[in-house]
């Protein structure tokens, strides 16, 4: 006995898991964050395993929405949380399958009495081996595997939403500063201008004030725009998962917003359609509702007790007994109606947050769709407006080099000219936030980085992290 005693204290030890401390030092993460580089080896290790190619020159020229993103995904916190919860509900799946372990026991007696030769001691040995009924493990293990396909689904939307974070924060930083430098100096010209006229008696005072005033206007806007872009810029440092000098240091292109694809280029209604039913955070609330189907056929089954069976042999006063013996819970109380209803009340919420799920998705790809129809109409009326004002320029300048038209007139079609520009900058604008809106809710690139991996596979990604 003592022998089979020891045999399974060693098995059981060696099976154990052992504990490994890593603790977090929040200093030295602190340094670790404030020296990430974009041009590391290590991001271009990822790039070219991520992209299947070789990358050179390394680092790239300029940083596109495709890179920018791509480096997101190597860096951006908020994937690592979302994978760590993913790692956790697979975890679940083997807890789920774990069977439950037998119980041995042992005693030993010794009766004082004894006389006659008989021995006085008494050792038994018992096993007690639960069976578990109804099939409770495998609603266990059904509901732990839909659990884990949903955080495997969020960790994928994670992947999605990191990049239309990148997407936005970089449309947000689009630069118009050269063009309102260059309405301002414009202005200030025709301020001077306007001055010497004045100071001639040419003009009126009034007409010298609106110039004034719009020079001022100018000005500020000017200012504001660039302060604006200063927190743009730290905007889309934090969706990389950068510090901003990381992003200050690099050439930036924007080449990616320079195209909107028409109306007829979007993918059909079919497509739409399919899109959505296949939409990560689609299929997680639904993945979510298989579950709560699984735990509550698990609560149901939980009516039925398990059984526990119980072999034992006993060495009584130098005769060996053996017997065989069977427990289970008595349902007499309760027949586990609480839990039950509470599966049932979690199904009920589980369909619910399915069809508010996949409702807000259409609802946005509707109103993405609704917009964006307009926006490429204003946009082509910002070009035509725009062409025409380059015409006028054109016209302009040819009647001073005739001696037709004085350096003022030049100077206000000029003016004009970049107004316009500005005008359809901002319509370009505005025309790439609702396509970014139509992608997310197709959580499909639509633009120029389409042929990027917008969600590659996670798992490959942690490989080189």
């Amino acid at each position: 006995m003592k022998r089979l005693l020891i045999i399974c204290l060693v098995v059981w030890l060696s099976g154990c898991a052992s504990f490994t401390p890593k603790p977090l030092n929040p200093e030295a993460r602190q340094v670790t964050f404030e020296s990430r580089s974009l041009i590391s080896s290590n991001v271009r290790q990822f790039f070219e395993h991520t992209l299947n190619h070789a990358i050179t020159p390394w680092p790239p020229k300029s940083w596109t929405l495709a890179t920018l993103t791509l480096a997101a995904y190597y860096f951006q916190p908020g994937i690592d949380v979302a994978h760590a919860r993913s790692l956790l509900a697979q975890a679940g799946v083997i807890t789920a399958g774990a069977r439950p372990n037998p119980a041995i026991s042992a005693s030993s007696e010794y009766n004082t009495d004894a006389s006659g030769g008989i021995s006085p001691w008494t050792n038994g040995l018992g096993i007690r081996v639960p069976i578990e009924t109804a099939g409770k493990r495998d609603y266990r293990i059904q509901q732990a595997q839909h659990l884990a396909r949903a955080a495997r689904l969020r960790e994928a939307d994670t992947l999605w939403q990191v990049r239309s974070h990148v997407r936005s924060s970089l449309l947000a930083a689009y630069p118009i500063d050269d063009l309102m430098g260059r309405q301002r100096e414009l202005q200030q010209e025709i301020v001077r201008s306007l001055e010497r006229r004045f100071a001639v008696g040419f003009i009126s005072r009034p007409e010298i004030t609106r110039a004034h005033l719009a020079l001022n206007q100018a000005t500020l806007s000017l200012q504001k725009n660039q302060t604006e872009r200063a927190g743009n810029i730290a905007l889309l440092a934090a969706s990389v998962g950068v510090p901003v000098n990381a992003i200050k240091e690099l050439d930036i292109s924007f080449d990616a917003f320079d195209l909107l694809p028409s109306v007829a280029d979007l993918p059909s209604a079919d497509l739409r359609r399919q899109a959505l039913l296949y939409r990560p955070d689609v299929l997680a609330a639904l993945a979510d509702y298989a579950a709560s189907q699984s735990a509550l056929q698990l609560e149901i089954a939980k009516q039925y007790p398990d059984i526990s069976l119980g072999p034992s042999y006993l060495w009584d006063a130098g005769e060996k007994k053996w017997s065989l013996g069977l427990s289970l819970v008595l349902p007499l109380f309760n027949h586990n109606q609480g839990p039950i209803a509470e599966a049932e009340a979690n199904r009920k919420k589980a369909a619910a947050i399915f069809l508010a799920v996949q409702a807000r998705a259409i609802a946005e790809l509707e109103q993405a769709l609704a917009g964006y129809g307009h926006v490429t109409h204003m946009l082509e009326t910002a070009d035509a407006l725009l062409r025409n004002q380059r015409k006028k320029e054109h016209a302009v300048r040819a009647a001073c080099r005739a001696g037709e038209a004085d350096r003022l007139a030049l100077l206000s079609a000029q003016y004009e000219t970049v107004t316009a520009e500005l005008a359809r900058v901002n319509v370009l604008k505005q025309a790439q936030q609702i396509l970014g809106r139509l992608e997310d809710a197709l959580r499909l690139p639509l633009g120029a980085d389409a042929l990027i991996p917008a969600v590659p596979q996670a798992v490959t990604l942690k490989q080189l992290r």
